[in-house]
């Protein structure tokens, strides 16, 4: 074997080891250690993700339980004012929207019918007081008769047939004198009736107030004899009452002086703020009397009671038959701190429940102590602090299972 041939050999090794360790060798083997380097660490020091759930902060506030309730807007006092006596309108003095004082002339009837009737109670007065006075002077003459003849009839100069006459006429003169004294009263009552009808023709206001509805126009026949016809609508103004109509669920929660708000379609970011003045006994179809004919028909209806109240209108932007969106406060806490009442979890013996927090990429259980309650947000006693997050529902997990967490699932 010659040299060279002994070279050749030797060098056939390193030739394999050079083509075993080519280029793509390398980058194949640098990517699997690469790949086996992230499992490694996906499966022993990767963290485990942060729980899919929706939070939400513990934030300060305040919270209040109310009853809602549509209201209607009416005057404090509305009064018809009305004719008492038939007759053609002669004289309207007053026109809508006017504001009158009490006693005012609001219209004028004819009153010739009136007058005349007033002309003929006096002439009947008149009648009956000179008949009293003709029946006066024939008792005072039946008297004197009846005088002699007890004299004459004491001596026997007088027939005693002719004293019971006389007497007799004395005790009718008396008589008829008690007839004409009763008719006088009864003339006198007719003549002060004529009067006072006579009154009615001038039709005046009988308080303070605005005029809201001219119902009888001047030169309108109104007729009495039926019923009193409305000439004109009366209000007071200054002063609106409110009937919200309060659920028979929450009447029994309503209280007399509890705070009530209320806005109007036309502002309902304006908030105006009374005291409930009282709660109506009966419902509203109480009025209208349809209880019994609902309760005999079997219908099921729902139930409503008036809560009352009484709202300032200086400036008069309240007007009768507007609708008010009525709150009625039950109870309120201010500046506290709250969460949302989806967030609770189940209450525990000890009157405190259970609410899940995020810490970190953790869940954690805490015991809360809650007070004030609307189902919308909670009041936080203790337990909790300011920008706690709190969970308030779980989010589904890949495969649609929902996320595990470590805390029990929120109050439904």
């Amino acid at each position: 074997m010659t040299s060279s041939e002994a070279v050749h050999q030797t060098a056939k090794p390193r030739s394999g080891l050079r083509h075993w360790f080519s280029p793509w060798r390398l980058v194949m083997l640098t990517l699997l250690l690469l790949g086996l380097g992230w499992i490694a660490k996906r499966m022993w020091f990767t963290p485990p993700p942060a729980p899919q759930v929706a939070t939400s902060p513990v934030e300060q506030g305040d919270i209040e339980e109310a009853v809602l309730a549509t209201g209607t807007i009416g005057a404090a006092k509305l009064v018809s004012v009305g004719a008492q006596v038939t007759g053609e309108v002669k004289r309207l003095t007053v026109a809508l929207g006017d504001t009158v004082k009490q006693g005012q002339l609001i219209a004028e009837i004819e009153a010739l019918t009136q007058q005349n009737t007033v002309r003929n109670a006096a002439a009947a007065l008149d009648i009956a007081e000179a008949q009293l006075r003709s029946k006066q002077a024939a008792l005072k003459q039946a008297q004197l008769a009846a005088a002699r003849l007890r004299e004459l009839v004491a001596v026997d100069a007088g027939a005693r047939a002719d004293l019971e006459a006389a007497e007799a006429t004395l005790d009718t003169s008396k008589a008829d004198i008690a007839v004409l004294q009763a008719q006088i009263v009864q003339a006198r009552l007719a003549a002060d009736t004529a009067k006072v009808n006579l009154g009615y023709t001038r039709v005046t206001a009988p308080m303070d107030g605005t005029v809201v509805a001219v119902v009888t126009e001047q030169g309108q026949t109104v007729n009495a004899n039926q019923s009193a016809p409305t000439i004109i609508k009366l209000a007071r103004l200054d002063t609106m009452t409110v009937k919200a109509q309060i659920s028979e669920a929450d009447v029994p929660r309503v209280k007399p002086g509890m705070p009530v708000y209320f806005s109007l379609l036309g502002e309902p970011d304006k908030r105006i703020e009374v005291k409930l003045r009282a709660v109506e006994p009966g419902p509203t179809t109480l009025a209208t009397d349809t209880t019994t004919s609902t309760a005999s028909t079997g219908t099921t209806s729902a139930i409503y009671y008036n809560g009352i109240f009484d709202v300032p209108n200086p400036q008069g932007k309240l007007r009768i038959n507007m609708t008010a969106q009525t709150t009625i406060v039950l109870a309120q806490v201010k500046n506290v701190l709250m969460v949302p009442s989806a967030a609770l979890g189940s209450k525990g013996k000890d009157g405190r429940y259970t609410v899940r927090v995020l810490e970190g990429p953790r869940i954690v259980d805490k015991p809360v102590r809650i007070g004030l309650d609307n189902r919308v947000k909670a009041q936080v006693l203790e337990g909790l602090a300011l920008g706690d997050r709190v969970v308030t529902s779980e989010a589904a997990a890949p495969g649609g299972a929902p996320a595990q967490s470590s805390g029990p699932p929120p109050r439904m």
